[in-house]
């Protein structure tokens, strides 16, 4: 009888208002094109392990080092991606005063975090047989780390302030910490660097079948974080849905 009773006030909530409980899609739904997605970035990860691994020429000055290259500008990739959907879920926020988009902004922050960190450990092991050393104060690896340690602090805001309040200060500084990504991006053209800059196509840059690695490792990178995405987003409908349980229970 209590298990029919919570199924009973579940359903009730699921046809309330937007007021009373948020979704951007149906559980169903999300569930299959989460599944699908998920389907999707496992084989398109598998195709690029193989040809960074071994249909890409080896490098002929850092040798089979320079490999990490093929996992290392994705991650960067999809870090810059999910903190411009905070950026633009934060937009939203605020202007809309919606949960569901501050849930949204939250959910790729987490990703974002991760890829970052993923780029802050891969570019040292690189960084170590390239130059020497594990890490230099070069202009793209610093503003790399004051990216990552920007979202750091959103994610702590996030944990420490409560409810409307810290939403909107979250959305705020989310705002502002993206203006760092252009800047990432254009280091190494307005600044004297040591980073290597990408050169597709052009005397002295990525021989073909680099380029069709880094090519295809990207698509697996942005399929796999289109299946996280969904999967976290997933989870903050189900904790949506649960709060309001509660307090319809108290």
């Amino acid at each position: 009888m209590a298990q029919s009773s919570v199924i009973t006030q579940v359903q009730t909530i699921e046809n309330k208002p937007s007021d009373s409980y948020w979704q951007f899609l149906d559980d169903k739904k999300i569930s299959q094109v989460a599944r699908v997605l998920g389907i999707i970035a496992i084989l398109n990860i598998a195709i690029g392990l193989y040809m960074a691994l071994f249909y890409a020429p080896t490098e002929k000055t850092m040798g089979d080092v320079q490999r990490i290259f093929y996992f290392h500008v994705p991650s960067a990739w999809v870090g810059f991606l999910a903190f411009f959907v905070v950026f633009a879920a934060s937009i939203m926020f605020l202007w809309k005063r919606e949960r569901k988009w501050d849930a949204l902004a939250l959910s790729a922050a987490e990703i974002g975090v991760v890829f970052i960190t993923l780029v802050l450990i891969t570019g040292p092991i690189w960084a170590k047989q390239a130059w020497g050393v594990y890490w230099v104060w070069d202009a793209r690896l610093t503003t790399s780390l004051i990216l990552w340690m920007i979202y750091i602090g959103y994610l702590m805001l996030r944990s420490t302030a409560e409810g409307e309040r810290r939403a909107r200060f979250a959305a705020v500084l989310a705002i502002v910490g993206f203006i760092d990504v252009p800047i990432i991006f254009v280091s190494v053209q307005i600044w004297r660097t040591m980073h290597p800059e990408l050169l597709i196509g052009s005397d002295g840059g990525l021989a073909p079948q680099m380029t069709q690695t880094l090519m295809a490792c990207l698509l697996s990178f942005t399929w796999l974080f289109a299946a996280l995405l969904l999967q976290r987003l997933r989870l903050e409908q189900a904790r949506e849905r649960l709060n309001v349980l509660r307090e319809r229970e108290g």
